[in-house]
């Protein structure tokens, strides 16, 4: 089981987003998609530690406020179970640096959607978009086809 955070980080409405081409880790499940800026657990974090340190350690962009906004449980058939918390943040400071996983940019949130994201990604960017409403998913997935996928909101 696999512990990660994912934020979407906004200004001006776009979304900054990785395009993951430059990580060399073989078997990458991420490998040429746009994703939101996240990362996996250090042992002892909170969610909060990690997505603070994770945006920084990939923009150079320090979180001074986020907004826990839902969370993703993830099954594949050919990878390890993950558990994802997503955040929200429009409060932030500091310059973008280069990030050694993929490209950073400014995407119109309209837009995001016809990147080559993940299908279940299509479904909670639209819930972040609609309300704030927390929710609960899960998706699974045969290889990076969705199978089948279950959404909960509170």
């Amino acid at each position: 089981m696999v512990l990660t955070t994912i934020c979407y980080i906004e200004k001006q409405g776009k979304y900054l987003m990785l395009y993951r081409n430059k990580k060399k880790k073989e078997n990458d499940i991420n490998k040429d998609k746009w994703l939101g800026i996240g990362g996996k657990f250090e042992k002892g974090e909170s969610p909060e530690e990690c997505i603070i340190r994770e945006v920084k350690e990939e923009t150079g962009l320090l979180l001074k406020s986020y907004k826990l906004r839902g969370m993703v449980t993830y099954t594949f058939t050919s990878f390890e179970e993950e558990y994802m918390y997503i955040f929200t943040s429009d409060d932030f400071e500091g310059s973008l640096i280069e990030c050694d996983e993929g490209e950073l940019h400014w995407v119109d949130k309209e837009k995001i959607t016809d990147l080559n994201i993940w299908e279940g990604d299509r479904i909670f960017l639209k819930k972040l978009k609609e309300n704030n409403n927390f929710f609960s998913m899960k998706c699974e997935y045969d290889g990076d086809k969705l199978i089948s996928y279950k959404l909960n909101e509170y």
